[in-house]
């Protein structure tokens, strides 16, 4: 491979909706065009986000001296003004709360306007945990995306039919209102504050996306796959949730595999009017050798259907890929540059893809990584990624430190103790690893091809077992990666044995 120079797509960084770049006056404030003002004080005339700034900044006021909400400018100095100081006419004081805050409503704030819809909506006779429910809501650092996410008439309705127990609220419950975002949203707060038992969300929808699949096949068809889903890779699955273990990588396989055996049965019973019991090996060998490598998909259930007694006599070799891509040590070395000084992404991908350049750490993995699994003592920060924690070099460290200072996702409903090092909108959830796939992947990072080199890299400088041990890889992974990459460390125990 050649060393190419980097090909990055950069992305805008900043949080929040863009600016408009356009309009025919200008913001008194940020100096910034503006198609209409949104407020017109003594300093002029103020843009919306200007206005949405000053009415969230509160501090000590240096003309009064009070502890106040500071939404004024002094023009000489540039210090943040109370109302009063600045001359802005306005009482910002909410008539519930009496806290001085941006008006939602007339003389309300959006706290005081949440906690009143949420009020009506959860009369004292609706169950405990949605009380529960309300204050955890209330709480959060931005109450105007809760009142936003209401809005929702799916949202609103069932609310209602869980206040009124027309609706259970259980899982089952939520189920019966139907598949959605709003839902699932709901699903996770219940959880995160104890009402509703943990369930994977993955766990669920693989379970939906299996009737679904199935739905309207063939006998011949849907009978075999449907036994080979449920008691292989249901069976499997639901025994890792219980265990505690995330879903989503097997859910995933599963499907892959599932949908192969789909396609293959159903071909053999249009073109051959055979089924998995009468199918043959020339069957199995003419459908594998004229398509792509995904067909090899189907050799699972051809494991599970001779232990089941389905068909005893296929077999269905192992694909060995040809190739394995990998970048080289400029193309990594400038991948690593640009994540850690670079303005393309924002910090939370940069460091997630600083773990893949730097640990060869694959992204399901990165994204199931805890807060708890850094640590920082006596200014020196380790990672666990394996059975022990290792060192985090400069200045990765700096870019690990900034993500720990400003996680997104945390002003809304899941709160500031989401235990994840990267948390998801979802409360309690953590990003799902194809959102850091696709940001990375639009970067312009080979994935597997950087994983592989750093995977070659560290089997270099260190012995297999020990990169195995603390990179969290089996044995026989980190030899593969070190016979691919020559390492050669026959001598090793040798020289520990001679070594004082």
């Amino acid at each position: 491979m050649t060393d190419e120079p980097l090909a990055v797509s950069a992305r805008a960084t900043q949080r929040g909706r863009p600016r408009n770049t356009d309009g025919p006056s200008t913001c008194d404030r940020c100096r910034r065009p503006m198609r209409r003002h949104r407020v017109r004080w003594p300093e002029g005339d103020l843009c919306g986000i200007c206005y949405h700034h000053a009415t969230r900044t509160h501090g000590t006021c240096p003309g009064c001296g009070q502890e106040r909400l500071l939404p004024g400018k002094d023009p000489a100095t540039g210090q943040d003004l109370c109302s009063d100081c600045a001359g802005i006419g306005v009482d910002f004081h909410c008539q519930r709360c009496g806290l001085e805050a941006e008006p939602y409503r007339v003389r309300t704030c959006a706290r005081c306007a949440l906690r009143h819809d949420l009020t009506e909506l959860f009369p004292e006779a609706a169950p405990p945990p949605l009380h529960d429910l309300l204050e955890r809501l209330c709480a959060s650092e931005r109450p105007e995306s809760i009142l936003t996410w209401k809005r929702s008439s799916i949202v609103t309705q069932l609310l209602h039919q869980l206040a009124a127990g027309t609706t259970p609220l259980t899982h089952a419950g939520l189920d019966s209102a139907g598949a959605g975002p709003d839902v699932e949203h709901l699903r996770s707060l219940l959880i995160d504050i104890g009402a509703l038992p943990p369930k994977d969300p993955d766990l669920a929808r693989f379970e939906r996306w299996i009737d679904t699949k199935l739905d309207g096949l063939a006998a011949d068809v849907e009978q075999p796959v449907r036994q080979f889903a449920t008691w292989h890779h249901l069976k499997r699955i639901r025994a890792k949730c219980a265990d505690g273990s995330p879903a989503r990588g097997p859910v995933h396989a599963a499907k892959q595999e599932i949908t192969e055996t789909l396609k293959f049965l159903t071909w053999l019973n249009q073109e051959h009017q055979r089924t998995a019991a009468t199918c043959t090996q020339l069957d199995v060998d003419a459908w594998l050798a004229p398509g792509p490598s995904t067909r090899y998909g189907i050799r699972t259930f051809f494991v599970f259907a001779r232990k089941a007694r389905i068909n005893t006599t296929i077999r269905v070799p192992h694909r060995t890929p040809k190739s394995s891509p990998t970048l080289t040590q400029q193309q990594r070395l400038g991948w690593i540059n640009e994540l850690l000084h670079g303005t393309s992404e924002t910090i939370p991908y940069r460091t997630a893809g600083g773990l893949l350049l730097l640990y060869a750490q694959p992204i399901t993995r990165i994204a199931n990584l805890r807060l708890d699994d850094v640590l920082i003592h006596d200014n020196e920060t380790t990672i666990r990624l394996g059975a022990r924690p290792i060192p985090v070099p400069a200045p990765f460290d700096a870019l690990l430190h900034q993500h720990l200072g400003n996680r997104p996702h945390q002003r809304t409903g899941g709160g500031q103790d989401n235990p994840w090092l990267f948390p998801s909108t979802r409360a309690g959830q953590h990003l799902h690893p194809n959102t850091i796939m696709v940001r990375l992947r639009e970067l312009g990072i080979d994935l597997r091809g950087a994983r592989n080199r750093a995977m070659a890299d560290l089997v270099s400088e260190l012995p297999a077992p020990i990169a195995a041990e603390a990179l969290g890889y089996s044995q026989a992974v980190a030899h593969k990666h070190a016979t691919a990459a020559g390492a050669n460390w026959a001598r090793y125990a040798g020289t520990r044995m001679t070594t004082p």
